[in-house]
């Protein structure tokens, strides 16, 4: 596999296989990768001075560095990019893991919120690394369906669930006690008149809208509304354990730097938003 890069270099299939074992060795070791290494590991039947006449030219590059006080090789920004585009390849998970995991959907309730949580959590078991998961954005939540759940006689549950399968519950005190029959009717007309509607659309109703059912439609509207600002920015993100295990974040600055990028909204929900723009699979 071969392709352009940066001053209009082409890769040799050798300089490639080299590139490849620094960046794995790399992510290993968090060391600096010598040329023996790599000519002992690569299988290519060169010699230790040949493969690092070939590092030296991945250093020019700019695939390749190496600290001062070293004679082994680094990978580079460029040089990751290069294998994670180029040489990584994809991997397909084995079939007793992907049973696992459509088990574990099957197990939560249908939320939308737990399952991003869920999937937060998945990928960065199964990537060892930190992972970031958003909802698909929509232009807005719409109403799917309501109930209202008599507790006690002025104690009202209401349940709402919206398109996509999101959850919200409230208790409403009532001024006068009511009964489920009384709420259960009222539910029916509000589902028959809210069916498929946005918080928008629900609040260009409610002048027409009298009594109980104008108040319960507009705490349906403040709920959806409140439901779509939370979700324009949120992110979920798992894997702070995976990320600090690796080699190269055993010193403190390294964890403080990680923790400040997961713990940041804003910058997740950037990186989220750069990689909807751009459509399928993208490195950063």
């Amino acid at each position: 596999m071969q392709s352009q890069q940066g001053q209009g270099e082409t890769l040799t299939p050798r300089q490639q296989k080299i590139l490849a074992l620094v960046v794995r060795n790399y992510v290993e070791t968090a060391q600096p990768v010598s040329s023996k290494v790599v000519a002992e590991q690569s299988g290519l039947g060169v010699s230790p001075a040949t493969v690092r006449n070939e590092m030296a030219r991945l250093e020019e590059l700019g695939y390749l560095t190496h600290p001062h006080t070293s004679a082994g090789r680094v990978p580079t920004e460029r040089g990751y990019r290069y294998f994670v585009q180029q040489l990584m390849g994809r991997a397909q998970l084995p079939l007793s893991e992907r049973r696992t995991i459509s088990h574990q959907f099957h197990q939560v309730r249908p939320d939308l919120e737990q399952w991003m949580r869920l999937a937060a959590a998945i990928l960065a078991r199964a990537g060892r690394g930190a992972s970031l998961v958003a909802a698909p954005k929509s232009p807005a939540s719409r109403f799917k369906h309501l109930e209202l759940i008599s507790l006690r006689e002025t104690h009202v549950l209401l349940v709402l669930v919206l398109l996509g399968g999101v959850v919200r519950q409230q208790v409403l005190v009532l001024n006068q006690p009511t009964d489920q029959a009384w709420l259960s009717t009222v539910a029916n007309r509000l589902n028959d008149a809210l069916k498929g509607l946005t918080a928008q659309d629900i609040r260009g109703l409610l002048p027409g809208m009298e009594g109980f059912d104008g108040q319960v439609a507009s705490l349906v509207a403040t709920a959806m509304e409140r439901y779509d600002a939370h979700e324009m920015g949120q992110v979920y993100h798992a894997g702070v354990e995976e990320v600090l295990a690796q080699p190269e974040f055993s010193d403190a600055e390294g964890i403080r730097q990680v923790l400040q990028i997961l713990e940041g909204q804003t910058i997740l929900s950037q990186i989220l938003d750069e990689v909807r723009r751009a459509g399928g699979v993208q490195v950063l």
